[in-house]
């Protein structure tokens, strides 16, 4: 995981192959650490991720409330297809700012 400031109020994280059970706390806590208080978007880049499990999806539901609390945003960029089925399949794609390729 690789997280960038790419300016006072956005927040990158790219090169998640996968978020799950295993390391979903991890990803969690090392995406809140990057969060400045000035940070109004969070964007996800999951173009890279082949698997989201219910822990993954925990984790950005937990990411988001993180945001909201900040008047912020989570974007989920470019997300697999794998990916995008399950944020459908479970409503998230409600929850979440989905920016397709």
């Amino acid at each position: 995981m690789k997280t960038q400031n790419l300016d006072a109020q956005t927040v990158r994280v790219t090169e998640l192959p996968e978020v799950t059970a295993a390391n979903a706390t991890e990803v969690r806590d090392g995406v809140r650490a990057a969060i400045t208080p000035t940070c109004r978007i969070l964007q996800m880049d999951l173009s890279q991720t082949a698997f989201l499990d219910s822990s993954g999806l925990g984790a950005l539901v937990g990411l988001h409330k993180t945001l909201r609390q900040q008047d912020g945003v989570l974007q989920i960029l470019h997300p697999t297809p794998a990916v995008a089925q399950l944020l459908e399949l479970t409503r998230l794609h409600r929850l979440f700012e989905i920016v397709e390729k």
